[in-house]
């Protein structure tokens, strides 16, 4: 479990291509301070496990599921990547539940700022589009913001200066993918209320069928 704040901008190291599946290798400093083998680490918002680890990187395997609902496949080495660990039973909780569980890809459409902001409108299918409301959560590459509108197809955005400088959202703009969380308590919301619009199955008890066999 994560909480969406971003604890460093490692550097893409290496990334070993094998067909729909990766190992990735990224420099880092601050997160490796406690690093063991195991360990979750979310790498742009994805929940990766730890398979080997120095004191200047930490490497992962990246699985066909992972590659195919993720911007993942598309980094590059020297990339920057935004990377927090799991979050600590004893820590605080600064930004909102975050598994680390993509739910897909959104691209970025517009990057327009004002006074101390900047707002982005990112493209999402109709699919995660419906889960997401003026004010609630959104995982963005990783990162925990608050969204300040909803469209038909889009969702806004908006990074105060810290939020720039400090993950890998400061430097992208429109044709960028990123990876998208939706907030995980809605999506429980929407799966019981779905489950509760589904007709009952009918009863195949009759009067027939009590009669036939014997209880007439």
């Amino acid at each position: 479990m994560f909480t969406g704040i971003v604890e460093e901008i490692g550097t893409l190291k290496s990334v070993k291509n094998k067909t729909e599946a990766l190992e990735v290798k990224v420099a880092a400093s601050d997160i490796l301070t406690d690093v063991n083998l195991g360990d979750s680490i979310s790498v742009n918002g994805v929940c990766l496990t730890v398979t080997s680890y120095t004191d200047q990187a930490v490497s992962f395997d990246v699985m066909p599921e992972t590659y195919r609902a993720t911007n993942i496949h598309e980094l590059q080495q020297g990339d920057p990547v935004n990377l927090e660990r799991a979050m600590a039973a004893g820590g605080r909780f600064g930004g909102h539940l975050v598994s680390g569980h993509i739910d897909g890809t959104g691209k970025i459409v517009s990057k327009n700022p004002e006074s101390n902001a900047v707002y982005y409108e990112i493209e999402l299918s109709e699919e995660l589009i419906q889960y997401f409301v003026y004010k609630g959560s959104i995982a963005v590459d990783g990162t925990s913001l608050t969204v300040f509108g909803v469209q038909e197809s889009k969702v806004t955005i908006s990074l105060i200066p810290h939020t720039m400088e400090h993950t890998v959202l400061g430097g992208k703009g429109p044709g960028d993918t990123v990876n998208i969380e939706c907030d995980m308590i809605g999506k429980y919301v929407a799966h019981f209320l779905s489950g509760q619009n589904k007709e009952e199955p009918k009863s195949k008890l009759s009067k027939q069928f009590l009669s036939d066999n014997g209880f007439a």
